[in-house]
Order: C-alpha cells, then structure tokens, then sequence
C-alpha cells in the first residue's frame, strides 16, 4: 500500500542511448515529483525556505531500479513510508509504471531539518511535529517498514 504524491510523463531528454530512461533522472523525478510534494505538505518546501529560511538536505539515500520505463510512459510515484525524529525525516518513495503497474524504482532518503541563515542542523517548530505526526496517524495504515536503511538514524 502507498500514498499517491504525483505522476509524471517520461520525456526524450531523459532517456539515454539504451533506450531508457537514464538513472540520474530517477533521482529527479523522486525528488522534484516526490520529495518536494511532500515537502510542501510539510511547510518545508521553497516556500519556506524562501519565508523561514528553514528547509531540508538530503544526507543519504538508497536507491533501486527495478525495472526499466521507456520515453513516453507515464510513472506514479507514491509514498511507502514516513517518519522523523526532532531534526531528521525519513522517508520511502517508490515508483510504478502508470499503466503496467510494475515497480520501476525506489529510493529511501534520509533528510536533516538546516536553519539556512546558519548552515546548521536545526529542530524542528512543534507546528511541524504536529503536521507530520497528523500526518503519520492518518496514514500509518499505508506505510510499509519492511527492508529500511535508515530507521537506526532517527534518534527517537
């Protein structure tokens, strides 16, 4: 089971000389099409980084590319899992060919919460505790936390 965050369209400059879509753009589409959906919901996109100078880094991901997708096909990525401790998030994506339905890839990511006036890890405002721990409660049901990289990195 997984959380629906955005669909996206395989697009010629993205494909390479196999006749697929090159890896670097994988990492693109999680994180411009999935990461940042979710960032947002989470009021710690552009827009607050840009208002709070508040946002968040990637610090280490996995990933893996299960199968290939083709110029021209369509992709849903979706959230598997989610959870944080005070500064750190951790989070699954994954992504499904829209008509196939197959798994393409995923990719696990552990992220760090940095005042960017500071260059600094920072704590999270108990406005956003509240909005991902909302978050996880209504939607817990559709996380799966088998096979996880990261979970030993929260401090909880």
């Amino acid at each position: 089971m997984s959380i629906y965050l955005n669909s996206k369209k395989i697009v010629k400059d993205w494909t390479d000389y196999n006749g697929h879509m090159n890896v670097a753009y994988y990492v693109l589409i999680f994180d411009i099409y999935g990461a940042e959906k979710l960032m947002s919901d989470f009021k710690m996109g552009e827009h607050s980084a840009k208002t709070t100078n508040k946002s968040t880094m990637v610090v280490e991901s996995h990933i893996t590319y299960n199968q290939e997708v083709k110029e021209g096909e369509e992709v849903d990525v979706n959230l598997t899992y989610f959870d944080h401790d005070k500064k750190r998030l951790q989070y699954k994506l994954e992504m499904i060919h829209k008509s196939k339905k197959y798994v393409a890839s995923t990719i696990e990511v552990l992220a760090l919460y940095v005042d960017l006036q500071q260059r600094k890890v920072s704590e999270f405002e108990k406005e956003k505790i509240k909005l991902m721990q909302e978050y996880i409660e209504k939607n817990k049901k559709f996380f799966n936390s088998e096979n996880l990289k990261f979970s030993n990195k929260l401090k909880k």
